[in-house]
Order: structure tokens, then C-alpha cells, then sequence
């Protein structure tokens, strides 16, 4: 049936030049109406350039001439005044103060995804850039142990009314379900509860100003992840691995959930990528460099690959990150390099 709403369906598959977002998530279609299969769209562009206003008139013409009773079509496509390009993220509503959301995801668990986020989180603190991390891993919340920080969050009173204080080490504001809940005490929650908590976890702390917030996910492509993607617009994610094709497979199914939701991969890490023994001899214990094959395979960059190193082990159990305790060491290196990378994607 054709009516407003198959319209802006349609319209998902035009996206905006440069990005993996399409132009209804970015907030650009602004009029959409159809009468008697008289088809009109109004869009409205964030950059003055004529030549995207050419491309996505194009694209739009194209989608919506193939939907079943389009008898007449007009699609009418502003640039924005002036000349310096905005980025279409700028019609997103934003959450008050974080310039960037960033979520670090895995398609199954065991890969060391939290202790990429945490050592990636200190590595961004010591670049100089404002960072926080939010531990969405409901059932299993390890960041506070890898922080090396306990305590419950206290409440401040603001004009958008009471909000949570996070907590901060190393340079970082935190925020985890582990700050919540008593010594070993489970969570044995529904999907409902777990779209709640982290709803609230993004609208009710105070984050403050943040130039990025790393978001840990917890692995799959379940509850919590479609939550935070309706919640705040992403502005990327990182994908972590490990070498072998039991790793890949998964992975291939969060990359694709990022897409279907039209949030940017922002990368593959390597992880657990090689052993190196004390005599010299290089382990590769899950295999090696299946992570840079894939991110050539889905097109997208290979960020970097992170040895098997007993100091990252010990720094996650002793609550003092490798890129804290020794930053200029090989391991806290490769962490920084991938950090320095993120900072630069943003600059």
C-alpha cells in the first residue's frame, strides 16, 4: 500500500554520501505525503554541496519510482545555506554534553572485548581526550574489577532532575550494573528490564562534557544492543575478534546488525592475535589474521591486532590497566595506536 509510511521505508535504502546511515535516520526527509499516487518529498540537506543534493535527488527518484501505484513523483532536495559542511550527525539528537557515542561489540563472548574497551578508554584519557565508559553488559559487568574501582554512584540534583554521578579511575568516568548490585548477586532479567536499565543509563547520568563515550555491549545481537541503537544515535562501532573462523562467523552477524540499524563499523581489532614464548617463538594459538582478512572482506578498516600479553591478563585482575600501569610498553602500545586512531576518525 502505498502511504507515507512505505515511502520513508523506501527511502531507507538512499544513504547519505560518505556514511552507512540513511537519509531518514539523519532527520533530512522532512515532507513526505501521497495522494492518489502522486508522490512528493521535501528533503533538506546539512552541506551545501550540489553535487550530494544531485546524488541523493537520484537515488531517491529511483527507490520511489519502483514502489507499486507511484503515478507522479517530485522530490525536492535543499542544500543548506552558506559554505562550511555540516555533518549530517548534527540533526541527531545527541545525548547533552558527549560529542561522540562509540560502542565496542563482539558477536560472541571469551574474545576480551571489555578489556579492549577499558585499555582502548584509558589509552583516549592519556591522548587528552574526555572519554567515558558505559558497562552495558547486564548479566556479566566485569569493567568495574578491570577499573579497579568499587562504590555506588551518588545522586545529583540538576534541572532535568535527579541524575546519577558516575564514578571515575584512570581518567575515565564509569557507569556499570556491577556499581549496582551487591558482592556476587546475579541478574536474572527479562529483555524489558535489561531495554530499561539501559535507557536509563543513557538518559539519567550526568555524563558531563565527554569528547567520546565508549559503550561496552555485551556479546550478541540481542535486548541490550537494539536498545542502545534506539536510544542514542551511534556514531560508530568497533568490532572485536579473535583469529579463528569459530570468532569470524559470529562477528559477521554484529556486523551486520550495525548495518541493518545504519550505524558505521568503525573497524575490526584483532585480539588474542599471537604469543610470543620467552624463547623468541611466535605462538599463534587461535590462528592469525583472519581479523584483517575479514575487515577486507566487509570493507571496512582493520584497526589493529592485540598479542596475547600476561600484563594485559594481570592489569585487568589486579584493576590497573596495562595502558595505565606501564603506557609505554609493547602491550599498552598496541592498545594506544588503535586509541590514536579512533581520536583521529573524530578529529
Amino acid at each position: 500500500m502505498l502511504n507515507e509510511n512505505s515511502i520513508l521505508e523506501a527511502l531507507k535504502a538512499v544513504k547519505y554520501p560518505g556514511y552507512s546511515r540513511d537519509i531518514v535516520s539523519f532527520g533530512l526527509v522532512k515532507h513526505v505525503s501521497a495522494t492518489n499516487g502522486a508522490v512528493s518529498v521535501a528533503i533538506e540537506l546539512t552541506t551545501p554541496n550540489a553535487e550530494q543534493a544531485v546524488q541523493i535527488k537520484a537515488e531517491c527518484e529511483g527507490v520511489l519510482r519502483a514502489l507499486p501505484g507511484v503515478s507522479t513523483l517530485h522530490v525536492d532536495v535543499k542544500a543548506a545555506a552558506g559554505t562550511a559542511p555540516r555533518s549530517p550527525m548534527s540533526q541527531q539528537h545527541k545525548m547533552p554534553g558527549v560529542a561522540r557515542v562509540v560502542a565496542v561489540a563482539s558477536g560472541k563472548g571469551g574474545v576480551g572485548k571489555s578489556t579492549c574497551s577499558v585499555n582502548l578508554a584509558c589509552a583516549l584519557a592519556r591522548l587528552g581526550v574526555r572519554v567515558g565508559l558505559l558497562d552495558c553488559d547486564i548479566y556479566g559487568p566485569s569493567i568495574p574489577l578491570m577499573m579497579g574501582i568499587t562504590g555506588r554512584p551518588s545522586v545529583a540534583e540538576t534541572p532535568q532532575g535527579e541524575r546519577l554521578l558516575p564514578l571515575e579511575n584512570h581518567g575515565v568516568k564509569l557507569m556499570s550494573m556491577g556499581f549496582l548490585l551487591d558482592g556476587d548477586q546475579p541478574v536474572i532479567w527479562r529483555g524489558p528490564m535489561i531495554m530499561k536499565t539501559i535507557q536509563q543509563f543513557i538518559n539519567q547520568v550526568e555524563w558531563g562534557e565527554l569528547d567520546m563515550l565508549l559503550v561496552d555491549l555485551p556479546p550478541g545481537t540481542g535486548d541490550a544492543q537494539l536498545s542502545l541503537c534506539q536510544t542514542v544515535p551511534l556514531d560508530g562501532g568497533v568490532i572485536v575478534t579473535t583469529p579463528q573462523e569459530a570468532s569470524l562467523g559470529v562477528v559477521r552477524k554484529g556486523i551486520a546488525m550495525f548495518r541493518k540499524v545504519n550505524v558505521p563499523i568503525l573497524g575490526i581489532v584483532e585480539n588474542m592475535s599471537y604469543f610470543t614464548a620467552p624463547g623468541g617463538e611466535r605462538i599463534e594459538i587461535f590462528g592469525h589474521g583472519g581479523g584483517i582478512v575479514e575487515a577486507a572482506r566487509q570493507n571496512v578498516p582493520f584497526l589493529g591486532e592485540i598479542p596475547l600479553f600476561t600484563e594485559i591478563r594481570e592489569g585487568g585482575d589486579e584493576g590497573l590497566p596495562v595502558t595505565v600501569s606501564k603506557p609505554d610498553g609493547e602491550p599498552a602500545q598496541c592498545f594506544v595506536k588503535i586509541a590514536a586512531a579512533l581520536r583521529e576518525r573524530f578529529a
